[in-house]
């Protein structure tokens, strides 16, 4: 039996990519899952065919900028399954230009999105964890929070916060378990959210070696398993033969 058969696991971005994914391969292996993201219409569907498979899921509209509505999320959870032991802060945006582009309203949005919405998953779930000196929180920065590209500086900042406020986390919180997972070239809709033509091009030629959602989700998977006395803090996922 999997220690993390049974586990409740709340979800955000859950309606594409590696959230979807990360729902889908966690119901399978037996956790019930709690998915968030603004798109209801997804949420249900899949939590649908998740249950048809025998798995356990509930959905909850959510925008992680808000934090009233990630507390709601995070209580919703506690309702619907009497318990939580793990957030799954995975919602990010990825609007890649150059900085002289000046697309401040893109900065603003993924700073909202990528650091906000991990500190707002953070402060819902944070004071139950302490209660009960038990939880997990699994934080998804990206290669680019260990290194810098061109047209990539706002985004790489904010997943480098990520990090950061990851460590920092795990450091002031010795019951509680953090782990930073960092992909590289992976299949999601983060590329549909780039408006700057030059950046979608240099994007574009690396569609062909990213990997699926799954490798993602299943690393995921890996360091919510371990034993209550292991805290798996950081795993990076590439393609094979990714240089950076």
């Amino acid at each position: 039996m999997s220690t993390a058969e049974n586990k409740v696991i709340a979800i955000t971005g859950a309606s594409s990519g590696i959230g979807e994914a990360t729902a889908r391969v966690l119901a399978h292996q037996g956790l019930r899952v709690m998915l968030g993201a603004r798109r209801t219409d997804r949420l249900e569907a899949i939590a649908a065919e998740i249950r048809s498979k025998g798995g356990e899921a509930e959905y909850r509209t959510l925008d992680v900028t808000n934090l009233e509505d990630m507390q709601a999320f995070v209580g919703f959870a506690q309702d619907k399954f009497g318990r939580l032991d793990v957030v799954v802060n995975n919602a990010g945006l990825m609007p890649l230009s150059r900085l002289e582009v000046l697309k401040v309203d893109e900065w603003n949005r993924m700073i909202d999105v990528n650091i906000r919405g991990v500190l707002h998953g953070i402060a819902a779930a944070l004071p139950l964890f302490k209660q009960q000196r038990s939880g997990q929180f699994v934080n998804l920065s990206s290669i680019a929070g260990h290194n810098v590209y061109p047209t990539a500086a706002v985004y790489c900042a904010t997943k480098f916060a990520v990090w950061a406020i990851s460590e920092g986390l795990r450091q002031e919180s010795p019951d509680i378990r953090v782990t930073v997972i960092s992909p590289g070239n992976t299949e999601s809709e983060l590329v549909s959210t780039i408006t700057d033509a030059e950046a979608a091009e240099w994007v574009e030629e690396f569609r062909d070696s990213a990997i699926p959602a799954e490798a993602i989700a299943r690393a995921i998977a890996f360091a919510i398993e371990q034993p209550a006395e292991v805290d798996v803090n950081e795993i990076i996922v590439r393609p094979i033969g990714q240089m950076s």
